[in-house]
């Protein structure tokens, strides 16, 4: 989602959604967030999964370093000792290894998940171990720009669903994708406003 998207995507659901209107007066549009979209960032997923952003990226350094090129095939290669030592876990590798071999042998192939629907490209990925429904669809929203995802499952966007709607209590995953039925076709740049008003709360509480 380039700024252009966002801005119209946000502008129309605050057109009909007054919650996201009185929102988006009080803290502005959200920047853009875009990945590339290929094997790099599927395996920069299992590293960063379940680990601070700082660790994340310093256990990244190492295993890219470990390669030449970043691909499925190059990371085959690399002997499990090498990359225990570059800090991922067993489990990790295991999925790392994984993800590589699915390429390799065509079982999963990242470039053509650009041709499936939504719901397609989400089962087609979460598949592969490691990945599940809330990874699926985050790469769909920043890897392959698709506009109309929610992943209902973050904690912080059903955190911020409560704040903005001044609900009683944080909606389950089902109510939170009912509350916000009517932000199709626009319920990715929804979804990153949400993360969007996360992080500006945050940022007034500690001031």
């Amino acid at each position: 989602m380039d700024e252009q998207h966002i801005k119209h995507a946000l502008h129309a659901l605050a057109d009909i959604d007054e919650d996201i209107a009185q929102s988006l007066d009080k803290i502005g549009l959200p920047s853009p967030r875009m990945r590339p979209a290929g094997f790099e960032t599927f395996l920069n997923t299992i590293v960063s999964q379940q680990i601070s952003t700082k660790a994340a990226d310093t256990i990244w350094g190492r295993v890219s370093n470990l390669m030449q090129n970043i691909d499925a095939t190059t990371l085959l290669t690399i002997p499990d000792k090498l990359l225990r030592e570059a800090g991922l876990s067993k489990r990790k590798m295991e999925y790392a290894q994984g993800l590589a071999a699915a390429i390799v042998t065509g079982d999963f192939n990242p470039d053509g998940l650009i041709e499936m629907s939504d719901s397609d490209a989400i089962e087609a990925i979460t598949k592969i171990r490691g990945f599940g429904r809330w990874s699926a669809e985050i790469y769909l929203m920043f890897s392959l720009q698709r506009q109309d995802v929610f992943p209902a499952d973050d904690l912080i966007l059903l955190t911020s669903l409560q704040k903005i709607k001044n609900l009683t209590e944080r909606p389950t995953p089902k109510k939170a994708r009912e509350l916000i039925k009517h932000w199709s076709p626009w319920r990715s740049a929804g979804s990153l406003f949400l993360w969007h008003y996360h992080h500006q709360s945050k940022a007034v509480h500690k001031s």
